[in-house]
């Protein structure tokens, strides 16, 4: 599942994993050692190579610049889509409810960062481009669902089989 930063990935992930039955891999907690410190690029294609092989699974997170591998082994991707006021709404609640835990990552304290919220405001014009580029490269095998609200995302959740 992709969107952008605040839209409610790793949530509606986890609720999807737990009505499925399907193990859910956050990347957010996957990417990112203590510190912030990012997982080198030829570490982390590797990893999402191991990640995508297996049969079931639902991962979420962007990462574009791996998003390639992921889709190529996926029947299904869910975009999430609220309106980007939403987006840094969430964020905002996100960081200031947690400020100093841990939430995304074991070692890597909620803070307040300006680039991520300069990339949620401009995810629209500057990374669903990329994203939609992707996605089209695998419409021949790609289920792709969009869900732009909050009721969209329930009524998702309520026609998933357990």
């Amino acid at each position: 599942m992709v969107g952008s930063g605040g839209a409610g990935k790793s949530t509606f992930a986890r609720k999807l994993g737990e009505r499925s039955g399907l193990p859910v891999l956050h990347l957010d907690g996957l990417f990112w050692k203590p510190g912030w410190a990012a997982t080198p690029h030829d570490a982390w294609v590797a990893l999402q190579r191991e990640l995508a092989a297996g049969d079931r699974w639902i991962m979420d997170g962007n990462f574009g610049s791996t998003l390639e591998v992921r889709l190529a082994r996926a029947d299904k991707v869910i975009v999430l889509e609220p309106p980007r006021l939403v987006c840094i709404a969430r964020a905002a609640r996100r960081v200031l409810g947690n400020l100093g835990s841990a939430v995304q990552a074991e070692g890597c304290a909620e803070r307040f960062d300006a680039e991520f919220f300069k990339w949620i405001w401009r995810f629209p014009r500057d990374s669903r481009p990329r994203l939609e580029a992707v996605i089209d490269q695998h419409r021949d095998h790609l289920e792709v669902v969009r869900l732009r609200s909050r009721r969209a995302v329930r009524r998702y959740l309520q026609d998933v089989a357990r």
